[in-house]
């Protein structure tokens, strides 16, 4: 098995908003990965990254949602200009955030999209999209390749890709354990340092729930798995890693 690290972007506010009490305005810029997956059989992409126009036109991509105001968008690369996405058998998203499902527009409708189901339902609702930061734009047609799934589960029936529920971020956020040496945490927490010290960012849908999301990877890490945090430029470098 092998998995690779992709840049599809970059993403900078102020250091208070990725890590609570952390130096109110400094300015921080933090990577935006996705990760390829590739098997005997199987091409899978976990998280699709910015859509190209929330680069190139944020304004215009997602007209409305104030909050954005506080972010800077940077794209190199998007999803499709570095992978071939109908070679790909299926994509994994830990969760609906704009920097992790923003590419699926640029998928074939052919690949199936596994989203856990608690996450696909608080999409649904106005008062969870308001209050997670959804962005609708992003994955209003996805209900026509979805594949829902309930907790722990075996992606490839093999036990050697497994999906692990980790609220908190956002109602129904996942995790992907790759191997018995390998986790994907996704944005359990956005820096390394966050499975300990649980200094999430300002926003999320449930703290307590987040924090017990973080004690669950940091028992993973502690029993001998390297946990992949979900943006921190010291750890995040683009390609091969270790499985």
């Amino acid at each position: 098995m092998r998995v690779e690290q992709l840049n599809v972007g970059w993403l900078t506010a102020p250091a208070g908003i990725w890590r609570r009490d952390d130096d109110g305005d400094r300015q921080v810029r933090i990577p935006v990965p996705a990760y390829l997956i590739e098997t005997a059989t199987e091409r899978i992409l976990v998280d699709t990254g910015l859509h190209p126009d929330a680069a190139a036109d944020p304004a215009r991509r997602y007209a409305g949602a104030a909050a954005l105001g506080l972010f800077g968008f940077e794209q190199d690369a998007s999803i499709a200009d570095q992978l071939d996405l109908t070679t790909l058998t299926q994509v994994v998203l830990t969760h609906l955030h704009f920097d992790h499902a923003g590419g699926l527009a640029l998928l074939p409708p052919s690949v199936p999209v596994v989203l856990q189901r608690r996450e696909w339902e608080a999409s649904q609702d106005a008062a969870a999209i308001a209050r997670n930061f959804y962005l609708p734009v992003d994955y209003a047609a996805l209900d026509r390749q979805l594949v829902l799934v309930d907790g722990d589960h075996d992606l490839l029936g093999d036990g050697s890709i497994e999906l692990l529920p980790t609220p908190g971020h956002t109602p129904g956020h996942q995790s992907v354990r790759v191997g018995e040496r390998l986790v994907l945490g996704g944005d359990v927490t956005h820096f390394a340092t966050g499975v300990d010290d649980h200094r999430f960012p300002v926003f999320a849908d449930d703290f307590a729930a987040q924090a017990a999301s973080a004690d669950r990877l940091r028992a993973l890490r502690d029993a001998g798995a390297t946990v992949r945090p979900g943006h921190d430029p010291a750890v995040l470098t683009p390609g091969p890693v270790e499985v």
